[in-house]
């Protein structure tokens, strides 16, 4: 027999790896899009098809993009977690209401930040327990309630300011947040990096993912997700966890309409809703990480991963097709995606099905028979 040429072996092991599950980890699929990604753009910017240079420093700039979505991306991952259809339709408006009334204090009101932020937080925290009384308490669908609420917040902040933006020196001054820096010590060989990502994303992360891996909160959040029946018959406060994981919503959006305000240098009454909004990008993003729809299922990890690789997507189509159609085509490639991932899920789920069946088949043929 002839051995197997190196490159055959390789193949083998490649087709061995994929048969044995090897993109069951949704971090390790977005990780192979991350890298096919810059790879296709590397190759386009070394051909000369882009509007600008696809570098690092470009990538760095994208990442002020970055910061709002994996928040609210993460308070989707709280909510869609606990299950029963739980979705959050209201994190868009909730960072318009509470941008608008941060404004209001810092910026003409002349309140302290520290004053200002916390009043803008604690607002965060009641409109997000205005979605969890009603959803787990009262019983009423998540997407029924939040969309509710979604169109409540997006008209108050409109009508509290008359559908005018708010700005001034105080609030200006606030740009700094969003700016880049250049990192101590090693900052002279890495690109800037926007400050929000250190101040604003990478301490949610942490904290996110304490409370889902080291909590007893998060252990109880993944088991009514997973099975609310069983969950309650443990002792678990079925209501008071889908109550918190909206207030934790509630409190992200938050910081990001805190952030937004920073960012645009005013606070403006559709930061959050204008366009597409910032909804359902974030659920978007939530999904395509790995939080399963269905609840119980769902890592910080590949929320942010996903989050990057969206960012980071959109901002190398506008460098190739700028302009309109570029802004058009981001919503396209998103789809694309999404798609792909659920079909690589939907692989995934029937090949655990195939290898169930034949060890269901040969319990049956165990059993004795009557």
């Amino acid at each position: 027999m002839i051995a197997d040429t190196p490159r055959t072996e390789r193949v083998s092991r490649l087709r061995s790896w994929f048969a044995e599950g090897g993109l069951s980890d949704r971090r390790t699929v977005l990780v192979l899009l991350l890298i096919l990604l810059m790879a296709v753009m590397t190759i386009l910017d070394q051909a000369g098809t882009t509007t600008a240079s696809f570098n690092s420093d470009y990538l760095s700039s994208a990442l002020i993009n970055l910061v709002p979505l994996a928040l609210l991306a993460i308070a989707e991952l709280f909510v869609i977690t606990t299950g029963n259809g739980s979705i959050d339709l209201s994190v868009g408006s909730m960072v318009s209401l509470v941008g608008m009334v941060f404004g209001i204090l810092y910026g003409v009101a002349e309140w302290s930040f520290l004053g200002a932020a916390t009043a803008a937080l604690l607002l965060g925290i009641l409109l997000g327990a205005v979605n969890g009384v009603l959803t787990a308490y009262f019983g009423y669908p998540a997407l029924i309630t939040t969309l509710a609420t979604y169109y409540a917040f997006a008209s108050i902040a409109l009508v509290i300011t008359n559908a005018s933006p708010i700005s001034g020196t105080r609030i200006q001054g606030l740009y700094g947040a969003a700016q880049s820096i250049e990192l101590p010590v090693i900052g002279g060989y890495l690109p800037l990096v926007p400050l929000g990502v250190f101040t604003f994303l990478i301490p949610v992360v942490v904290i996110a993912w304490i409370v889902l891996n080291r909590t007893t909160y998060g252990r109880a959040l993944y088991a009514v997700g997973t099975n609310e029946v069983a969950a309650r018959w443990t002792g678990i406060d079925t209501r008071r966890t889908q109550l918190l994981a909206f207030i934790a919503s509630g409190l992200i959006s938050g910081l990001v309409a805190i952030y937004t305000v920073a960012q645009f240098a005013s606070a403006r009454p559709d930061a959050g809703t204008s366009g597409a909004g910032m909804a359902l990008p974030a659920i978007t993003i939530a999904v395509l990480g790995g939080v399963a729809i269905t609840g119980g299922l769902g890592r910080v990890g590949g929320v942010v991963l996903a989050a990057l690789l969206i960012v980071w997507m959109n901002a190398s189509i506008l460098i190739v097709v700028p302009g309109n159609t570029g802004t058009q085509l981001q919503f396209l490639a998103l789809a694309v995606v999404l798609i792909g991932a659920s079909l690589i899920d939907a692989r995934r789920n029937r090949q655990r099905r195939q290898r169930r069946a034949p060890s269901a088949g040969r319990t049956a043929s165990a059993a004795p028979t009557s």
